[in-house]
C-alpha cells in the first residue's frame, strides 16, 4: 500500500511547483521588451534569440525525458536545470549582446525541457499511481498561483524599477526552486515508481522495450489529440491581443492583455483542483472532454463581439481548457506507460506534439486572418481544428484509469502496452 509522504516532502513539492511556474519560460516576452526598448536591438535579432529558446526546448524534449527516466537522483537533475536558468538570466541583463544572449537563451530552452518531466516523475515517485491524480491537481494549483504572483511581481518590478531587474527576479525564483526541490526527502522517492516501472520479486527494476510503446495505438491517438488541442488553442490569445490593439489605436491593449492572462490563471486554480479530484471518480475521458468542448466554444464566442469586457469574459474559458489539460495529460501518459519504465520519455514525446501544434497554430492563424480580412475567420479556423481534437478523442480514445482506482472505475491501462 502506498504510504503518505511526509509534511516536509509535501511542502517541498508544493513550493517547487509554485516557483518553477516562473522558471520554465525564463524571462519570456520581457526579454523582447528589454532588448527593444533599452538596448535598441532590431526586430530580426530579437526574433532570432526568442526563437532559439523554443528550438532548443523542442530538440531537448526527448533526450531530457530519457535522461530523467534513467537517472536515479532526479532531484539533482531538476535542480541543475534550475541552476542553468539562475545563471543565464542575469548574464543577459549584464551583457545584452548577441554572443551572450543567444547561447543563454539556448541554455534556458534546453533546461526548460527537464522541468515538466522532473515535476511529473518526482510526483509519481513520491505518491504512486493511485494518488497521482489528486497530487497532480494540487501541483497545478500551486503552479497557477505561482504564475499569477510572478506576473504581478514582474510587472511591478518592470514598471517601478527597470525591466532588467525582472531577470534577477527569475534568477531568484530559480534559486528558490532549487531549495524547494532539495527539501524533498530522497528516501521517499521510489526510483522505479518515478519512471513508471515495476519491480520484480527480488527488487530489480523491469524496463520494457520502447519501440512497442512508441507503436501503441492509444499513445499515438493521444499525441495527435495533444497536437490538435494546441493547434486550436495557441493562437487564440495572440489574436485577441491583436484585436484589442486595433481598438482606440491600441490604447490600453497591454492592460487588457494582462487582465486576460491573470483572469485565466485565476480560473485555472479551482479547475485544476476539480480535475485532480474528479478524474478518479469519473475517469480521464469525461473530465478531458470538458476541456475539449470548451476550446471550440471559446473560438466561436470570440466572433460574436469585439468589446474588451466581452473578450475578457470569454477568455475565462481558457482557464477551463488549460486548467483541465494541465492535469489530465500527465495522468493519461502515466496510465498508458505504467509498467514500461518510460514515463518521462513519453512525456517528452507528448511535448514535441504540443510544440508542433503550437507552431502550426501561430504560423497559420495569422495567415487566415490576413487572407480573410477578419479576426472572426481566424477564430473559426482555430475552433474547427479544436473540434477535430474533440472528435478524435471522443471516437478513438479509451478510458485510461487503472482498474478499481477510487473504487468506481473500470479502466484499461493494465493492457495499454499489449
Amino acid at each position: 500500500m502506498q504510504k503518505d509522504i511526509t509534511v516536509q516532502s509535501r511542502r517541498g513539492l508544493d513550493w517547487m511547483n509554485f516557483f518553477l511556474a516562473d522558471v520554465r519560460d525564463g524571462v519570456g516576452p520581457y526579454l523582447a521588451i528589454f532588448l527593444l526598448a533599452s538596448q535598441n536591438w532590431s526586430s530580426s535579432d530579437i526574433g532570432l534569440v526568442m526563437g532559439a529558446m523554443g528550438v532548443a526546448t523542442g530538440l531537448a524534449q526527448i533526450p531530457a525525458g530519457k535522461w530523467m527516466d534513467s537517472v536515479r537522483n532526479k532531484r539533482l537533475l531538476l535542480s541543475g536545470a534550475c541552476g542553468v536558468v539562475a545563471i543565464a538570466c542575469p548574464l543577459m541583463a549584464l551583457y545584452p549582446v548577441m554572443w551572450v544572449v543567444l547561447p543563454a537563451q539556448i541554455a534556458i530552452g534546453a533546461a526548460a525541457a527537464f522541468i515538466l518531466p522532473g515535476i511529473a516523475s518526482l510526483t509519481l515517485g513520491l505518491v504512486g499511481h493511485r494518488q497521482l491524480a489528486g497530487h497532480t491537481g494540487r501541483n497545478e494549483v500551486f503552479n497557477h498561483a505561482g504564475n499569477i504572483v510572478a506576473a504581478l511581481l514582474a510587472g511591478a518590478v518592470g514598471y517601478f524599477i527597470a525591466n532588467e531587474y525582472i531577470f534577477w527576479v527569475v534568477s531568484l525564483w530559480s534559486l528558490f526552486s532549487i531549495v524547494s526541490v532539495m527539501t524533498i526527502r530522497p528516501s521517499e522517492v521510489d526510483d522505479a515508481q518515478a519512471r513508471g516501472a515495476e519491480r520484480g520479486s527480488a527488487g530489480e527494476i523491469h524496463i520494457a522495450k520502447f519501440l512497442p510503446l512508441l507503436k501503441n495505438r492509444n499513445i499515438l491517438i493521444f499525441a495527435t489529440v495533444v497536437m490538435l488541442f494546441h493547434f486550436g488553442n495557441a493562437a487564440m490569445l495572440p489574436l485577441v491581443g491583436q484585436q484589442l490593439s486595433t481598438q482606440a489605436n491600441g490604447e490600453g491593449a497591454s492592460l487588457w492583455m494582462s487582465a486576460c492572462i491573470i483572469l485565466a490563471q485565476l480560473v485555472m486554480i479551482p479547475i485544476a483542483k476539480f480535475a485532480g479530484k474528479y478524474v478518479d471518480i469519473w475517469g480521464t475521458r469525461p473530465v478531458f472532454m470538458i476541456a475539449l468542448v470548451a476550446l471550440p466554444i471559446r473560438g466561436v464566442l470570440y466572433t460574436l463581439s469585439d468589446a474588451p469586457m466581452y473578450l475578457l469574459a470569454v477568455q475565462m474559458l481558457d482557464g477551463v481548457g488549460a486548467g483541465i489539460f494541465g492535469v489530465i495529460w500527465v495522468l493519461v501518459v502515466a496510465d498508458l506507460t505504467k509498467g514500461s519504465g518510460h514515463y518521462s520519455l513519453t512525456l517528452g514525446l507528448m511535448n514535441v506534439a504540443h510544440m508542433v501544434g503550437f507552431f502550426l497554430s501561430q504560423t497559420t492563424a495569422g495567415r487566415v486572418v490576413d487572407t480573410a480580412g477578419s479576426f472572426s475567420a481566424g477564430f473559426l479556423y482555430l475552433a474547427a481544428v479544436a473540434g477535430l481534437a474533440l472528435l478524435l478523442f471522443a471516437v478513438a480514445m479509451p478510458e485510461t484509469r487503472t482498474l478499481g482506482l477510487g473504487g468506481r472505475l473500470k479502466g484499461k491501462s493494465d493492457t495499454a502496452l499489449t
